[in-house]
C-alpha cells in the first residue's frame, strides 16, 4: 500500500510562496525590457497600381498611357513611408501630378511575392530590393520607358523636394540634365543666413587624405535650410547620439562654397561645391561617411530623424557594413539589442 506524501504546513507555504513569486519575477523581467514605439501603419491608396510585379509589363503599360512607373519600396510600420503616403499625397498638387504622370507600384522590402525585374529575372520582393541595394525606406525608383532608372531617391523627401523630383522625371529631363543640376536651378543658392555650428566640427584646413585613425563624417549643408536647422536642433540631440559622434571625425561644408580649398579622401584638390557635385549631392543636409581608408561606406541623402541617424553612426563606427550590408537589418537588430538592455527605442524621434 503506497503512502501519501506528507505535506507539512511549511512545505505548503513554500509552494505557495514560489507560485506567488513567479508572476513577480516574470513581471520584473517584462518591465526591464525597453519599449518600442514610433512605428506607423500605412494604408496604401486605392489608386496605386494593382501590379503583378512584372516590371517590364508595368513599364510598357504605363508608356502606352503616356506615363512612367514609380517603384515605391516600403516596409510595414515605417514612419517615413507613412509620412510619404499620408503627408506628401495630402498635397493636392502632388497627388494630381503623380496620378497624371506615374503608375505607382509598391514593393515590400521584406516581401515574398514573385517579382520579374526589368531584365526578366524572376525573384522575390526581398531578394530584388537586396539586389538593388535598398538601405532606406521609402526608396523611390523612377523607370524610363526602356526600363532604365531615370531617378532614384534613397529615403524620404519632404513635399517641396519631392515636387522637384516629380517635375524632373515627368518632363523627362534626365535625357538632357542631371537631377542635381535641375534641382539646383529650382533651388537658388542661399545668399543669407549662416550654417549651424557644432563644437564637434573640425576646423579647416581640410586635408582629408591624411591617414585617418577614425572614420570621417562629412556634413554637406547650406544656409537658409529648414531641414538643416531640424538636423541640429533635434536629430543630433537624440539621446546618446553625441556620444557616438565623438568617436568620428566630423567636418561641415557649405555645399555651394566654391572658394574653400579641400583635399578629398582620395587625394584630389577641389572645393566643397565641386566635390558635392562629384558625389551627386542634391539634398541638404546630406552626411557622407568614409572609413579609415578614405572609402565611402554610407550616406544620408534624404530626411532622417534621431534614431536612424544615430544607428547610422553606430553602423559606421562598428563597421556593420562589413558583416551586414543591409542597413535595415542592422537597424532592426540594434533596436532589439537596445530594448533587451532596458533602453526605450522610438524610431520616429
Amino acid at each position: 500500500m503506497s503512502q501519501k506524501p506528507n505535506l507539512t504546513r511549511n512545505t505548503i507555504k513554500l509552494c505557495i510562496g514560489i507560485f506567488c513569486i513567479l508572476p513577480l519575477l516574470v513581471s520584473a523581467a517584462n518591465e526591464s525590457k525597453g519599449t518600442f514605439s514610433g512605428a506607423k501603419p500605412t494604408q496604401h491608396p486605392g489608386w496605386f497600381k494593382d501590379s503583378f510585379l512584372d516590371f517590364r509589363n508595368d513599364i510598357k503599360t504605363a508608356a502606352r498611357q503616356g506615363k512612367r512607373v514609380l517603384l515605391y519600396v516600403y516596409q510595414d510600420g515605417c514612419p517615413y513611408c507613412n509620412k510619404f503616403v499620408d503627408y506628401n499625397f495630402a498635397q493636392k498638387d502632388i497627388l494630381d501630378k503623380t496620378r497624371k504622370h506615374f503608375d505607382v507600384v509598391a514593393v515590400n522590402l521584406w516581401g515574398d511575392l514573385e517579382v520579374i525585374d526589368t531584365q526578366g529575372t524572376v525573384t522575390t520582393e526581398k531578394e530584388f530590393t537586396k539586389s538593388i541595394g535598398v538601405k532606406y525606406t521609402p526608396t523611390l525608383v523612377f523607370f524610363d520607358e526602356q526600363g532604365g532608372v531615370a531617378l532614384r531617391i534613397n529615403g524620404y523627401y519632404p513635399p517641396y523636394n519631392f515636387r522637384i523630383a516629380l517635375d524632373y522625371v515627368a518632363a523627362k529631363k534626365e535625357k538632357t540634365q542631371s537631377f542635381r543640376d535641375y534641382y539646383t536651378a529650382r533651388t537658388p543658392t542661399p545668399s543669407k543666413g549662416k550654417l549651424n555650428k557644432e563644437d564637434f566640427f573640425l576646423p579647416p584646413p581640410y586635408n582629408l587624405a591624411d591617414t585617418a585613425k577614425r572614420p570621417l563624417a562629412v556634413f554637406f549643408e547650406q544656409r537658409q535650410c529648414d531641414n538643416c536647422d531640424l538636423l541640429h536642433k533635434e536629430t543630433l540631440n537624440y539621446p546618446g547620439t553625441r556620444d557616438l559622434i565623438a568617436k568620428v571625425d566630423n567636418i561641415q561644408l557649405d555645399m555651394w562654397d566654391d572658394k574653400t580649398e579641400i583635399i578629398t579622401p582620395d587625394n584630389k584638390k577641389t572645393t566643397p561645391r565641386k566635390w558635392a557635385k562629384m558625389l551627386n549631392i542634391a539634398f541638404a543636409p546630406s552626411i557622407v561617411f568614409f572609413d579609415m581608408n578614405g572609402k565611402e561606406v554610407a550616406r544620408t541623402d534624404a530626411f532622417l530623424k534621431g534614431f536612424h541617424t544615430q544607428t547610422l553612426y553606430d553602423y559606421v563606427i562598428n563597421r556593420g557594413y562589413e558583416s551586414q550590408p543591409e542597413f535595415q537589418r542592422y537597424l532592426q537588430r540594434r533596436s532589439e539589442a537596445l530594448q533587451a538592455k532596458g533602453i526605450n527605442v522610438d524610431i520616429w524621434d
